[in-house]
């Protein structure tokens, strides 16, 4: 099934109003509408209906069934750069949550989407949209089959939520406390280390399935606990080590973890955090985030280790960053990763407390494993408090 140009298609800031087509399924006219007024004329797939979300583009060969299920993509209506999306079908085992979380889908895919309710949109040039949002940033945007009114889903588009200020945790968090029962499977280099398991809990903020199979493979016996969970819950159960993980939104209105994640880093508990975790940790250590243009997502972005050396190709999806002035400013921040295609945060340590973070996706899902290593690094950090206790 293939993404790809069209002839047909249209693009257009002005455009004269066109007669609605009927409400329908697959194969009937869309229209997707971006709040600078460009407008792309394709062909529905999916469920029919409308849909509203920020318009971002991820640059994978492969792995759209994981990009359509992780809740890190909640509120953003996402275009696959790679022409081929759908060829070989889906599975259960490729699910990072219950069902697809993106508010739609800019590719040629049918049943799964239609089962899901996912309003997509297929026959469209999407590297003309691609190189749209790359020039001028990410937008909000609609897609629609059921009204051509062009004018009138541009300002849908605009009035639809910026995710400046969007609290998008609280949305896809889970609703109480659940202890993870995963097999501990040999996806990790090397045995189980010594010492037994490991009690970490682990802040979900849209957490993806495979970081929990990840912390599985490295001993770690996880509970996953709301985002809302205060600090002082989490360090009621004693844990070796908080996780705090990946998801939607601005991190900047979760005032409720990033005082979490202050509490607990007072306590000297180890804490690892990923992608909106590690924002969140940015915030707590005192710096800040700020909007990227047209963010990083896609499985093919070089991030270089300043300790090795070494550079690591990862698997990306974000849209903020955090200001890496903050190094400069607080000597107790180290800054440990940076991105090689523009120079952003892509990891830090603390110099005092066994803090790590890394603005990428180390469990990958899609992507390469050139990063699994970082849960091991979580490991040591528990097991050297573990002694010294």
């Amino acid at each position: 099934m293939a993404s790809r140009p069209d002839t047909r298609v249209a693009m257009s800031r002005q455009a004269p109003a066109q007669p609605a087509p009927p409400v329908s399924s697959r194969g009937h006219r869309a229209i997707l509408a971006l709040e600078d007024g460009v407008v792309f004329e394709g062909r529905s797939f999916g469920r029919a209906g409308e849909t509203t979300g920020e318009v971002v583009f991820n640059t994978a060969l492969a792995g759209y069934q994981e990009v359509l299920t992780d809740p890190s993509y909640a509120g953003q209506i996402v275009t696959m750069t790679y022409p081929h999306i759908g060829n070989y079908g889906v599975n259960r085992e490729d699910v990072e949550s219950v069902r697809p979380q993106v508010a739609g889908f800019i590719v040629r895919e049918d049943q799964y989407l239609d089962e899901n309710g996912i309003v997509g949109i297929s026959e469209i040039d999407t590297r003309m949209l691609t190189r749209h949002l790359r020039t001028h940033g990410a937008k909000r945007g609609v897609i629609s089959t059921l009204s051509e009114e062009r004018d009138e889903l541009v300002g849908r588009a605009r009035g639809s939520r910026s995710m400046i200020g969007l609290d998008l945790a609280r949305e896809v968090t889970c609703d109480k406390p659940y202890r993870v029962e995963e097999p501990i499977a040999s996806v990790l280099q090397g045995a189980i280390p010594e010492g037994g398991h490991y009690k970490v809990v682990a802040y979900d903020f849209g957490m993806k399935r495979n970081i929990v199979r990840m912390l599985a493979a490295s001993g770690c016996d996880v509970t996953v606990v709301p985002a809302t969970t205060s600090g002082e819950d989490a360090l009621a159960t004693k844990p070796d080590g908080v996780f705090l993980s990946n998801g939607p939104g601005d991190p900047e209105p979760c005032t409720y973890a990033i005082e979490s994640s202050r509490r607990i880093m007072k306590a000297g508990v180890p804490i690892f955090g990923i992608c909106l975790g590690h924002q969140i940790l940015g915030l707590a250590c005192g710096a800040k985030t700020f909007k990227l243009k047209f963010g990083h997502r896609g499985a093919n972005h070089p991030v270089k280790n300043l300790k090795t050396g070494h550079v690591e190709v990862t698997s990306q999806n974000h849209g903020l960053s955090v200001d890496p002035e903050a190094f400069a400013r607080r000597p107790e921040l180290l800054l440990t990763h940076t991105n090689l295609n523009d120079g952003t945060v892509e990891g830090f340590r603390h110099r005092d407390l066994p803090v790590v973070s890394v603005q990428y996706h180390p469990e990958a899902s899609p992507g390469p494993h050139d990063s699994h290593y970082l849960f091991g690094e979580f490991v040591d950090m528990m097991a050297a408090r573990r002694k010294t206790r």
